[in-house]
């Protein structure tokens, strides 16, 4: 009998942990996460007007229920106060890391650590409950805000920018986030690329979205798709990109309307400075760009500048170094052969990666299917070697020993019963609990 660890409850940990029991009828998988909350970036990366994929949540909800899958939150694998790479490799016959690409990507320009400045993902895990958040006050004084990038992420924090309360009220949204949002005076969202519209990277069921929110206008620059050659010949674009051409030639105008919020859609400009404004960011410096004739673009020498008292920035993720596990700073991915971790370019028994920490940040939620499958097929074929003769038949009572009080499944119970209850109290549906202290007090009532 094989006992596996899974490091990371997010859909690349649930499929692989699916993939174990499916194909092996004795393995035992112990998924860890470092939250006491499974679910990955399911639960705390997908914006919560996005119910249907958030409803994600009951498939992988049935992987960490099987009789042969147990979930451990609340465990910290390396870093200080962490549990040992080398120490979990004791305890377990393999262990797969699907920890994710948690850090994101930076621009690199003057002014970017001034105070209004963010990546998206810390915006994200703002309105999204993450108990590692901080409530900044993105969004207090802020009339006009700048969002760079043109992925979905970028759409979803410029949607997320202009709802109104009567939108958000029925999602599971903290309150405090709810109230800040309710009560912001963001007037203007400029999401602005440095490509053309037919290279950007969001999805035209994302980018419609923009166009039916209530009391907002969104426009697009007539030029800025002049310029784009893809533009010219829609009908030789790939299917996603011409419908979002088609989208974005709808919302072509030359004046603004009478809404209270619009978005404006820009392109062909590459941030060069964020400039400061009374100690903190008061407007972006872009240079206009323009096709280099190779797929790429090229900066004109033409400069603008946008008025912003909030910057996000939404250029891409990137993976982080895990104590104890091989790294590659160039591609942020753990080093691997099939989902195998390569140690100075040799098989390291045992070891194993899947997701993003595997691949980089690509692809979709259910890309995640054939990654994970991939890496147990290298397990499995492994498994004669892995045979047990060390490590306890359990290793709950070890990581004890080690000071890691776990959060069982029960305890992930608790906590959703307490953000029902809370949702009740405040006369909404359910909304999380937004930090430490109420998850782990709502985790030990089990």
């Amino acid at each position: 009998m094989l006992r596996v660890a899974v490091v990371g409850s997010g859909p690349s940990g649930c499929y692989t942990a699916q993939n174990l029991v499916q194909l092996d009828p004795e393995v035992r998988v112990d998924v860890l996460d470092r939250l006491p909350c499974p679910y990955g970036l399911v639960r705390y990366g997908v914006a919560p007007d996005h119910e249907k994929i958030k409803s994600l949540q009951g498939s992988l909800r049935a992987v960490l229920e099987h009789d042969r899958v147990r979930f451990l939150g609340g465990v910290r694998v390396g870093g200080p106060g962490g549990l040992p790479v080398a120490r979990l490799r004791e305890l377990y016959d393999a262990v797969v890391y699907c920890v994710g690409a948690a850090a994101d990507r930076r621009l690199g320009i003057p002014g970017e650590e001034l105070p209004g400045s963010w990546s998206a993902t810390e915006f994200v895990s703002w309105y999204s409950a993450h108990p590692d958040a901080a409530d900044a006050g993105f969004v207090r004084g802020v009339r006009s805000a700048v969002v760079i990038g043109v992925g979905n992420v970028a759409v979803d924090v410029t949607r997320m920018l202009a709802r109104g309360p009567v939108e958000l009220r029925p999602t599971d949204m903290p309150q405090a986030a709810l109230d800040a949002l309710a009560a912001s005076g963001v007037a203007e969202v400029h999401m602005v690329g440095r490509r053309g519209p037919s290279q950007a990277r969001f999805t035209t069921k994302e980018l419609r979205e923009l166009g039916g929110l209530p009391g907002t206008e969104v426009s697009v620059d007539a030029d800025e798709l002049a310029r784009d050659p893809g533009c010219a010949d829609p009908a030789a674009l790939p299917a996603v990109r011409r419908r979002n051409v088609e989208t974005l030639r709808g919302w072509v105008t030359d004046r603004p309307g009478g809404a209270g919020r619009r978005i404006r859609l820009r392109f062909f400009l590459r941030p060069v400075e964020l400039l400061a404004r009374d100690g903190r960011v008061g407007a972006v410096r872009f240079e206009r760009t323009a096709p280099d004739g190779q797929g790429g673009v090229a900066g004109t020498g033409r400069f603008e500048t946008v008025p912003a008292q909030l910057v996000l920035r939404s250029v891409g993720y990137r993976g982080v170094p895990l104590d104890g596990l091989p790294f590659d700073a160039a591609s942020g991915t753990v080093p691997h052969r099939q989902g195998r971790v390569l140690r100075e370019g040799t098989t390291s028994p045992g070891e194993y990666v899947a997701g993003w920490i595997k691949r980089g940040p690509t692809g979709v939620i259910g890309t995640n299917r054939p990654c994970a499958k991939e890496t147990v097929a290298s397990l499995l074929t492994d498994a004669p070697a892995l045979a047990r003769g060390r490590g306890p038949d359990d290793p709950l009572p070890a990581l004890r020993a080690a000071g890691v009080e776990p959060v069982p499944w029960a305890g992930w119970l608790a906590i959703e019963r307490a953000e029902a209850e809370l949702g009740a109290r405040l006369g909404r549906g359910v909304v999380k609990l937004a930090d430490w202290d109420a998850l782990l007090t709502a985790a030990r009532i089990a």
